[in-house]
């Protein structure tokens, strides 16, 4: 905006500075200028010092409340320059003298305008900046918060292992020396006991795998393990629950073999976790299919299909997060406690890897883990 009760100077700025692509507004006297201010935003102000009802200065704290990044550009006579010097001690960016070229006006604007918008981007980069430091710490104080769960989680799952051991062996025992002696009521309630100590054993050593995978370096290191019989010990353990259920148990490897660097404990869990829950979401007659591959450019794949109840599309996301179930999972008869997933896409982290699902519900799921390959060399 040029502010100037000459009508000479307000039209040769506009004249001048249009076809450079700026948009001029004009203003003749203080009030009029005021008036422009509080309802428009500009990025130059052309401002001459005496004008017919006031002193363009009185405009510098308007200007500069309504954007403190506005550049003010004092248009001065000779006898005005010490107003002008005045005016720049109090937040104006530069003074130009009538008469005044249209080089020196060019020059004059374009550094003014140069100038702020240096100005507004070091702004934007220290507002980045700023958020950059708070996620950091929020990210830092989440990652403290997880931390601390998982040791509490670990801590308490730790402690209630051994009276819950203490309970299935006493459990044991009574029911073996007493066998003859107990009445069918009491065998079936004892059964049930036993069988909430083994759902109630297996929460526990399911939380005490989830809390070690997250913030606790595993006693057995990390070594280079040949997957291929790692999974066929996991496939032989659930050979029989598959056929006690009637689902068919498949397995399908390369002759190569393929290496990773994991523990066998960490991959144990990964496939035992798969496996088992596919065999759990199959109905009889349905099959599970387990395979191995070479999945180049420089991984491993391991896949267990199934022809089970699916995954609903709306709960994907969510699947691998802690404690979640499907609807469909959570309304069948099988118990769950939707950690078995959290712990393979966890393990399958620590060890480099990741966990993908393709599923459609009513007709199966596919989980895939994938791992670095180790080169033959490094795995012997």
């Amino acid at each position: 905006m040029v502010v100037d009760d000459e009508l000479g100077i307000r039209r040769g700025c506009q004249r001048v500075l249009e076809p450079e692509g700026f948009a001029v507004e004009t203003a003749v006297s203080l009030e009029e200028a005021r008036q422009k201010i509080e309802s428009h935003s500009f990025d130059i102000i052309l401002l001459d010092v005496m004008l017919p009802d006031g002193r363009g200065m009185d405009l510098l704290d308007p200007i500069q409340a309504r954007d403190p990044e506005t550049v003010i550009i004092i248009i001065t006579g000779f006898a005005t320059v010490e107003l002008a010097v005045e005016a720049i001690k109090s937040g104006a960016y530069n003074f130009i003298a009538k008469p005044f070229t249209t080089d020196q006006l060019l020059m004059t604007v374009n550094q003014g305008l140069e100038r702020r918008q240096l100005t507004l981007e070091a702004q934007r980069l220290q507002a980045v900046e700023q958020k950059a430091q708070t996620l950091a710490q929020a990210k830092e104080d989440l990652e403290r918060l997880s931390e601390f769960k998982s040791r509490f989680t670990f801590i308490v799952a730790h402690e209630l292992r051994s009276p819950v051991g203490g309970a299935q062996s006493l459990l044991r025992a009574l029911t073996h020396s007493k066998a003859e002696a107990l009445t069918d009521k009491q065998r079936e309630i004892l059964q049930r006991v036993e069988l909430r100590l083994n759902q109630l054993m297996a929460l526990i050593n399911d939380l005490l795998d989830l809390a070690a995978s997250k913030t606790m370096s595993s006693e057995e290191p990390l070594a280079a393990i040949a997957v291929e019989q790692a999974l066929q010990e996991s496939v032989d353990r659930f050979a029989v629950e598959a056929e006690q259920k009637q689902v068919a148990l498949a397995y399908s490897a390369p002759d190569e073999e393929l290496f990773v660097q994991a523990t066998e404990h960490g991959l144990a869990r990964i496939f035992d976790n798969l496996i088992s829950n596919a065999i759990k979401y199959t109905p009889a007659g349905g099959k599970v299919h387990v395979s191995l591959e070479d999945a180049p450019p420089g991984s491993v794949s391991i896949s267990v299909c199934d022809t089970g109840m699916g995954i609903p599309a709306a709960a994907l996301p969510q699947i691998g997060e802690e404690f979640f179930r499907a609807e469909n999972a959570r309304n069948s008869a099988n118990i769950g406690s939707g950690l078995g997933l959290s712990i393979v896409k966890e393990m399958a982290g620590s060890f480099g890897g990741s966990l993908k699902i393709d599923s459609v519900e009513g007709k199966g799921s596919t989980f895939r883990v994938i791992l670095p390959k180790l080169a033959a060399d490094d795995g012997r």
